[in-house]
């Protein structure tokens, strides 16, 4: 379970409009990309996907995240902690919150998920709508301590199905960049 730091700055999470200094275009493009990540790591690893728990259970939501749902501060909800991983190696590390009241009169039970994507849930089902994407520099304090690293790209959106509202963080490690980058010679090379 990841602690926030008090002492540690929240992020400016931004929209792609409002970048004034854009990752490069690789890193860009995966971070905007509007589709399932789950989808795109499952073709990524060739069907080597699967998801890790790490922590799933209730607390107080950070100031960002009560803010991002309309929630006031100090609020609790349901946090769902996991890295997604392709052959077994850490490729993006996932939050996803929801206030618990929403959640309970909702009825999801993101307690019962396991190991099943919870994106693959929210981009199964057609009653939730997906908000704009928001990426940032993830705070290293808020990375669980086997990966914490200045300076890595996350981004977020909320998911929202009536008054449920799920926000979903991703943080992408250094080892799918090199997936990618590896990915991306391998096709080269075919071609």
């Amino acid at each position: 379970m990841i602690q926030q730091n008090p002492a540690s700055p929240t992020p400016r999470w931004l929209l792609r409009d409002e970048l004034t200094q854009a990752p490069e275009p690789v890193v860009l493009e995966w971070l905007f990309h509007e589709d399932s990540l789950t989808r795109r790591l499952t073709r990524l690893s060739h069907d080597g996907f699967s998801v890790a728990p790490q922590f799933e259970g209730w607390q107080t939501l950070r100031a960002d995240e009560c803010s991002a749902l309309q929630l006031p501060e100090g609020s609790e909800g349901w946090v769902r902690e996991v890295y997604l991983q392709g052959h077994g190696q850490k490729w993006v590390f996932a939050r996803s919150v929801a206030g618990r009241q929403a959640l309970e009169h909702d009825g999801l039970h993101m307690d019962e998920l396991g190991t099943r994507s919870l994106g693959e849930l929210l981009f199964s089902d057609r009653a939730f709508t997906r908000g704009p994407l928001q990426i940032c520099q993830y705070p290293q304090e808020w990375l669980p301590n086997a990966d914490t690293a200045h300076g890595l790209w996350g981004r977020r959106s909320c998911f929202t199905r009536g008054g449920l509202s799920i926000l979903v963080a991703e943080v992408f490690l250094p080892t799918v960049w090199h997936a990618i980058d590896q990915a991306a010679d391998f096709n080269k090379e075919r071609h």
